[in-house]
């Protein structure tokens, strides 16, 4: 077993995508012609991002809209970069609520959290060097 991909149900998949290519420098792989999923190339996992109403056609039962919670939901993307400073300055300028600013933790990294314009959580964080 390994994890092949993580989706995001956003309301917008393409501004979605855009967002994370600004701030984060990530290389889109794909968006359907239909506008309602896309994926990055993020390494051997691909972040993906698919429609809410690709996710209600999936999710009979509902779900919790990150675009619309009022706090973050209990879940992160982690982002890996040796230039923190400067990854989480370009999450702000192209539109991310900073939620915590680079801080130093105890195992040496550092960490700092951004909320996507589409509601995700997004930790930012420096490589763990063992």
């Amino acid at each position: 077993m390994k994890l092949g991909y993580t989706i995001v149900y956003v309301p917008d998949v393409a501004a979605s995508l855009d967002f994370f290519e600004r701030a984060f420098g990530l290389t889109r792989r794909f968006l359907h012609e239909s506008g309602t999923y896309g994926e990055l190339d993020t390494g051997e996992t691909t972040l993906s991002f698919a429609s809410h109403d690709l996710a209600a056609s999936n999710l009979p039962g509902g779900y919790i809209k990150a675009s619309e919670a009022g706090q973050p939901l209990g879940m992160e993307i982690g982002l890996v970069t040796e230039s923190l400073e400067q990854a989480h300055a370009q999450a702000l300028k192209c539109g991310a609520a900073e939620l915590s600013a680079p801080q130093h933790k105890p195992w040496g990294q550092v960490v700092s959290y951004v909320r996507a314009p589409d509601g995700c959580l997004v930790e930012l964080c420096t490589p763990v060097h063992g």
